[in-house]
């Protein structure tokens, strides 16, 4: 019905327009949509040319790999809707990952970063997942404290806080004579918990990760969190005008604080998959993870105008980028040409979400 009345209210609008202006009408669309009709065609192409893109084991990839991306989306989406960014995520992911891998090491293993460790179970799993995310909103809320207090640019904030934290992750893998090496030998029973097959499909003869599922879970959160508390709407009213929401009453401080812990939280979510899933862990781990997340939040309409976004935005941005990363493998594009390809995605999203900006102004 929603969908119906908006294309009807279109059609009216259309209708209503002289030939010069329905020109200009059509071009604007085909402009502000370039993007995407681009990366349309490019699937279909993909498609075309390669079979197995279509394929089930193919599609469950891609929502595996969606899944792993998205608590770190979904966490610097907050930050865009505040007009800001987050360039530390990668690496606090990094660490995050790095703790998680280095604290539920088997303990039969030779190379151990931490001694005398529980045995890994259950409870101290949950334990560990608590502790890493713990480190992610402290980092968040030194970021959100500096934009907060003294009015910094959160990207002059986060390439520092990115900085200090890659040189507390070299540090970390000097530990115990470990000498920079990755840290690996990870528990069975953590591997299973986060990264064993939840779901076996059979025909198709494929299994689908606990941490799928973990993400969908996160992603109905979130959307709870946007949508309907009074921190989502806050956070909403600060991007769209500070000075506005300061005189309804929001505390800007405090929301701003909120949202870079609630990011730095997420992203000890995602290391902690991350040392599940890969199961070795180098000081590299999370290297331009947060230009990924960037760029599918702004492909998903999470404007850097500030106060425009939705976490459905969010997620489709993941996959349409997760998608497009598949397809350059699978039709066989370099590696180093694919770092090219990201950064026009990025700068062709950033270019599209201002041009709709300064034309409704």
């Amino acid at each position: 019905m929603a969908n119906s009345n908006f294309f009807s209210r279109k059609r009216q609008e259309y209708q209503s327009l002289d030939g010069r202006d329905r020109r200009r009408f059509w071009t604007d669309g085909l402009l502000n949509n370039a993007l995407y009709i681009l990366m349309a065609l490019f699937i279909i192409f993909t498609a075309i040319s390669n079979k197995n893109f279509i394929s089930p084991s193919s599609i469950v990839n891609i929502i595996v790999l969606a899944a792993v991306s998205l608590p770190m989306a979904l966490g610097i989406g907050g930050c865009i809707v505040l007009t800001g960014t987050d360039l530390s995520g990668g690496r606090v992911f990094g660490l995050t990952a790095a703790m998680a891998a280095a604290f539920l090491q088997n303990r039969m293993a030779t190379k151990l970063i931490f001694e005398h460790l529980p045995d890994t179970s259950g409870g101290w799993i949950i334990v560990v997942l608590l502790l890493v995310m713990a480190v992610g909103a402290v980092i968040g809320l030194v970021n959100g404290f500096f934009v907060a207090k003294f009015s910094l640019h959160p990207f002059i904030v986060t390439l520092a806080t990115q900085l200090i934290t890659y040189g507390i992750i070299l540090m970390f893998f000097q530990i115990n004579g470990n000498g920079g090496g990755p840290i690996s030998n990870v528990a069975q029973e953590f591997k299973d918990a986060i990264a064993g097959p939840a779901l076996r499909i059979e025909a198709w003869n494929v299994s689908i990760p606990w941490y799928v599922f973990f993400a969908i879970i996160l992603v109905i959160i979130m959307w709870f969190v946007w949508n309907k508390t009074r921190f989502g709407k806050n956070m909403f009213a600060v991007g769209s005008n500070m000075e506005a929401a300061k005189v309804s009453g929001v505390n800007v401080f405090l929301t701003t604080m909120m949202v870079h812990t609630l990011a730095g939280a997420l992203y000890g979510f995602a290391g902690f998959i991350e040392a599940a899933r890969l199961g070795s862990i180098t000081a590299s781990t999370g290297l331009n993870n947060e230009c990924d997340a960037i760029a599918a939040c702004v492909i998903g309409g999470v404007s850097f105008v500030g106060g425009t976004g939705n976490i459905g935005g969010i997620v489709v941005g993941v996959f349409v980028l997760r998608i497009i990363f598949v397809a350059l493998n699978m039709l066989g594009i370099n590696s180093d040409l694919q770092y090219i390809i990201k950064g026009a995605i990025i700068l062709a999203a950033c270019s599209m979400d201002m041009r709709k900006y300064l034309v409704r102004k």
